[in-house]
């Protein structure tokens, strides 16, 4: 641009500050499933096994905190199924901050309090994973030739393990424990295969991701290339775009497109502006083109979008 058996009733219960009201969309946890809703944010209300499968889903867009502390016997591996914006922090230290993609997977390591700072709707499906289980799983990528690589504060973002956790939703009823399990198994070993190939490329600098942010901010509703922002960074295109994507986990057009979006809910909530016109504002040629990148973006078409968001108020 970027893997816990909670003891019983464990350590991860509450270093948090939780609302009354729960997880928006949220259901009971069910055992049939293997795939359990959490109470609290990374913090399902019991685990046992080497690995247990939780999902959190928030559909406030106002600013707001989570924490929780992970157990000392677990890995935490949190797959982002929903583009958001948040602030990652572990004390002092900035683990992450500005717009996550969906497809990112942040592992935390034990005993680990983490804090989040959400501005947006958000829908993560967590993997409690043991440690034992996952040091099994990294000697076994290395053939037991090297130590295991500490996976702590690991950002990295990864279609596969997404395609993974969407699996546990797409055919919902139809996912037993056993299947869960199973999907659980497959990720850790796949995260434990990239960090061995991770690339090295570096990050854009903060100066320089900083300009091209307000740039993109400034001229959305212009045709962006990405010669012109190459331009703004002052890097060649090749260079850019592969320090951008290490920064920020999108694609140069992926962001714009994003930010695109994000600037057309702004109008479709405070105003009675047409589609078209909505389109037309931030950037995109046509209405179709717009309710099609928007749709895949939010899940929901600009009208129902609308609709929905005007209800709530």
């Amino acid at each position: 641009m970027p893997f816990q058996k909670l003891r019983n009733r464990p350590d991860i219960w509450h270093a948090a500050t939780h609302r009354s009201s729960q997880t928006v969309g949220a259901e009971h946890d069910t055992d049939c499933r293997g795939l359990y809703e959490e109470p609290a944010w990374r913090s399902p209300s019991s685990v046992e096994g080497d690995i247990l499968i939780s999902r959190w889903v928030d559909g406030r867009s106002f600013h707001r905190y989570e924490k929780a502390v992970s157990p000392s016997d677990r890995h935490v591996i949190g797959v982002a199924l929903k583009t958001t914006r948040l602030k990652l922090t572990r004390g002092p230290k900035t683990i992450f901050d500005g717009v996550m993609p969906a497809g990112t997977v942040h592992v935390t390591g034990p005993s680990r309090l983490l804090i989040a700072e959400f501005s947006a709707e958000c829908e993560f499906i967590h993997f409690h994973v043991s440690n034992d289980y996952l040091r099994k799983r990294q000697d076994a990528v290395r053939l037991g030739l090297t130590q295991p690589t500490d996976l702590n504060d690991l950002i990295v973002r990864d279609p596969l393990a997404e395609l993974l956790a969407r699996t546990l939703l797409e055919i919902n009823n139809k996912t037993d424990r056993l299947y869960a399990e199973s999907v659980g198994q497959t990720l850790v070993m796949h995260i434990a295969r990239v960090v061995l190939s991770q690339p090295t490329a570096s990050a854009l600098p903060k100066w320089r991701l900083k300009r091209v942010l307000e740039y993109v901010n400034a001229h959305l509703d212009e045709a962006l290339r990405l010669a012109d922002l190459a331009a703004v960074a002052g890097l060649s295109r090749m260079h850019f775009a592969g320090q951008f994507r290490a920064a920020t986990g999108f694609r140069p057009h992926e962001y714009l497109l994003y930010q695109r979006i994000e600037s057309a809910k702004s109008m479709l909530s405070g105003t009675d502006m047409p589609l078209a016109q909505v389109a037309l504002s931030v950037g995109f040629q046509a209405q179709p083109h717009f309710s099609t990148v928007f749709k895949r973006l939010t899940g929901q078409s600009p009208k129902r979008w609308r609709r929905a968001t005007k209800s709530e108020c």
